[in-house]
């Protein structure tokens, strides 16, 4: 009885989060759907994949309707003996995004839980957590992997602190199983950014551990979370073992090439460049954005209103009033160093207020630790505004260079800013009466005289951004003098509501100091405003408004009568959108050779650069791209036929032997594809120095076509090279002539190749990647040994109380 009694107000607080996820998300429970931009792409990229999952019920591992063909590791492919991924679906009950929002607060909840928070302190963090604006707004454009990633990471640091703690059973396990769920969430980035806030973290405990010449339970601990992660990464084998192999094959790994597509020496072997890595950085000024949502505009299209200087300009221009209303709801305000921006990364007035008020009140070090990663990762989210710490990441950090949006890293700060705060509220309350007053002051101070010097600092800025020039041009002065007048109004409200919210928090322990309240109330109280700080601005950017009819997010694209004219043909081949190149719309129809991939594969984004890029249609020819999407100056969409393309297969009568991946990549930029097949002799050393000829008559023919299983016949009076317009990918994929394994090789930088011997024959390609059954292998015994931890650990903490 006792045990339910000291869960029921857990059970309370789980309730609460179901019902705050739920409520915040209403449309969910009427079966409507969020549209989120980058789900639909997704969608787009995955459509063959799910396709054949539903028609064959296995795997496919790869896709052609993408970039020509890629594997589908980072797609949303299904690994064998996925068991964590199971876990994972149970504890994400609720309709999306609900479900994520609620991981958000309940994994919070148990690291407040660790850090000795009582409930409910813990709940009010917990729902300040997930409102963090930054959170919120990937829910809405559809960063769902990035939000799974983040959802787990206070439930890794809870399991890491407690190890440290010396819970080494209890603390161990949890590690386990949050590493497993973080991990499966299969978005490294975060989980990057996670690992430096456990360096941080670890350099706390250690200094801590040896300052006091407690080596042992030290060892114990750096034991037991060694082997935490061990299992947990080996439970998740079968994607990471796959994601690794692939990463040098896409745009993450080293470029082969050492000079840029105008010919200019290259200065980095990274397929990623510096300004792509650091495109999105964060303006230094612009990180008080944290406490005023809206300082520097908010987003791209934001929200002004009726009573702001931009409608009252397109008023005076005689715009109508109906018209002039719905211009100003999306407004280009936003003017910090950002390309775009979705809404402002606020982790909350009241949320700074109470991390603030930690540092005067809360006697555990551990508070330095949280700080020290808020700090680390405000810095590295600038990026190219602070290019000496850059850089050095970038050249020195082991896989710091694999990344872009390096604004990002913020999701450490928005994860120990709320852990400060209920550190904070927490560590108040336990203060004599006597002294909490004045570290309520100085924290008070603290944050409205922030708020006060950038009130006073106003004329300091400029209210400009880069792309003022055009609607200046385009609008003329008066429309830009009117976008800046908004911009400063917008500045100002907000530093003014920001400080309204310090003050009625502040206002409220006050009142409790001086018995005018109840603790419980002024706890409730300060945690209602913290969250309705941060729910309000949410509202502005991602709302019920946002959802729509689930069919339409089910299938996001419809077809055009582009696409039905070319799916009129029934042959196997590809399209070029020329204005959808990186976009995954064509992909859902056709087989592109674009798509939409943070990860799309390096050499064909190089023959973009390279060669598409400068209208060499020969590389098409080779690609097979048939069809070719162009719009005209009035919008209007128009296949056109491309009569040269190379077809599925064909025979070459010449090899031009080249020495390296710079050679390869020259050599297309005058070739003709259908006669010679540009090989790298220093890879492919078996046909060094070999001629071959092709009659007349030579033909290769495609039988059967399933993404993973292509079936060919050929004929050819002599021994030839044969060139399919296929990816190559050296991982993997099986040539079979006549059931016989042959070797495969590159040709013409992208494409695959084998020698066939004269006669008929038919031919065969499979793809039954090995590092996918090695990883499953790996998997399950993994989590069967998770299971026996799992029961030897639960069975000796039970026998610890008394219970077994």
């Amino acid at each position: 009885m006792k045990q339910l009694q000291k869960f029921f107000p857990h059970a309370l607080a789980i309730l609460g989060f179901v019902l705050v996820s739920t409520l915040y998300f209403f449309p969910v429970l009427q079966g409507k759907q969020i549209f989120q931009s980058d789900i639909a792409q997704y969608t787009g990229m995955a459509k063959e994949q799910n396709d054949f999952r539903a028609t064959h019920h296995e795997e496919p591992y790869w896709t052609n309707s993408a970039f020509g063909g890629m594997p589908t590791y980072q797609l949303g492919a299904k690994y064998p003996h996925d068991y964590v991924g199971a876990i994972d679906d149970v504890l994400r009950f609720l309709p999306r995004p609900a479900d994520y929002l609620f991981l958000y607060f309940l994994s919070f909840y148990i690291l407040m839980l660790g850090l000795k928070a009582d409930p409910l302190k813990a709940f009010f963090g917990a729902v300040a957590f997930g409102f963090s604006t930054y959170l919120i707004i990937i829910l809405g454009v559809g960063h769902n992997a990035k939000a799974h990633a983040i959802a787990y990471m206070p439930m890794v640091v809870a399991g890491f602190i407690m190890v440290f703690q010396r819970k080494y059973i209890l603390g161990g396990l949890l590690t386990m199983f949050a590493v497993a769920l973080e991990v499966n969430a299969n978005h490294f980035q975060m989980t990057f950014y996670l690992l430096i806030l456990l360096l941080i973290l670890s350099g706390y405990f250690i200094y801590e551990g040896i300052k006091s010449k407690e080596y042992k339970p030290l060892l114990i601990s750096v034991g037991t979370l060694f082997g935490a992660g061990i299992i947990a990464i080996g439970s998740n084998a079968g994607n990471l073992l796959a994601t690794v192999e692939y990463a040098n094959f896409s745009i993450r790994g080293k470029s082969d090439l050492t000079f840029n597509p105008d010919g200019s020496k290259s200065t980095s072997d990274g397929a990623m460049t510096r300004d792509y890595i650091t495109e999105y950085s964060y303006g230094i000024a612009e990180s008080f954005n944290l406490i005023a949502p809206r300082l520097f505009g908010g987003s791209n299209n934001e929200k002004v209103g009726t009573d702001s200087s931009m409608f009252e300009f397109m008023i005076s221009q005689g715009v109508p009033e109906a018209q002039a209303t719905d211009f100003v709801s999306a407004m280009p305000t936003y003017w910090g160093d950002q390309p775009i921006v979705s809404a402002p990364a606020y982790i909350g007035a009241v949320v700074f207020f109470l991390g603030i008020l930690a540092l005067f009140t809360d006697e555990r070090k551990i508070k330095y630790a949280f700080l020290g990663g808020a700090f680390v990762s405000l810095i590295l989210s600038w990026g190219k505004n602070f290019p000496a710490l850059t850089d050095f990441c970038i050249d020195h950090i082991p896989m710091y260079n694999k990344f872009r949006a390096v604004s990002s890293i913020q999701v450490i700060l928005e994860l120990c800013f709320p852990v400060l705060a209920i550190m904070g509220l927490q560590s108040f309350f336990k203060l004599e009466k006597e002294k909490q007053l004045k570290p309520l002051l100085y924290s008070g101070a603290v944050g409205v005289g922030l708020v006060l010097v950038l009130f006073l600092s106003k004329s300091l800025f400029s209210f400009s951004a880069a792309n003022d020039s055009y609607f200046l041009q385009n609008y003329g002065p008066s429309f830009v003098d009117a976008l800046v007048a908004d911009r400063k109004s917008l500045y100002s409200a907000d530093l003014l509501r920001s400080g309204f919210f310090i003050l009625i928090a502040s206002g409220t322990l006050w009142l409790f100091i001086k018995n005018k309240i109840a603790q419980n109330t002024a706890i409730i109280l300060v945690g209602l405003f913290m969250v309705a700080d941060l729910f309000f601005v949410d509202k502005n950017y991602v709302s019920n408004k946002d959802f729509i009819n689930a069919r339409d997010v089910e299938v996001p694209f419809q077809e055009t009568p582009t696409d039905a004219k070319i799916l009129e043909d029934p042959t196997n081949y590809r399209v070029f959108d020329v204005q959808g190149l990186m976009q995954a719309r064509t992909s859902y129809f056709h087989k592109a050779i674009g798509g939409y991939s943070a990860v799309r594969p390096k050499r064909i984004q190089q023959l973009f650069d390279y060669q598409i890029a400068k209208n060499n249609m020969e590389i098409l020819n080779m690609l097979n791209v048939k069809y070719v999407i162009q719009t005209d100056k009035e919008g209007k969409e128009s296949p056109i036929i491309n009569p040269d393309a190379n077809g599925n297969a064909w025979f070459v009568n010449k090899v031009q032997f080249v020495k390296n991946a710079d050679g390869e990549m020259k050599a297309l930029d005058k070739f003709n594809s259908k006669e010679v097949a540009v090989i790298n002799e220093n890879e492919f050393t078996a046909i060094k120095g070999k001629t071959f000829v092709k009659d007349s008559s030579a033909t290769i023919t495609l039988d059967s076509y399933q993404p993973n299983d292509l079936k060919y016949t050929s004929v050819n009076s002599k021994e030839g090279l044969a060139v399919f317009s296929e990816m190559y990918y050296e991982k993997g994929w099986t040539a079979l002539i006549d059931g016989k394994e042959t070797p495969i090789m590159r040709a013409d930088y992208t494409l695959r190749a084998i020698v066939v011997p004269a006669g008929k024959h038919s031919i065969e390609f499979r793809f039954d990647p090995q590092v996918v059954k090695t990883g499953g292998t790996i998997t399950l015994v993994s989590c069967i040994g998770m299971l026996f931890l799992l029961a030897g650990g639960l069975y000796v903490e039970r026998k610890k109380q008394g219970i077994a």
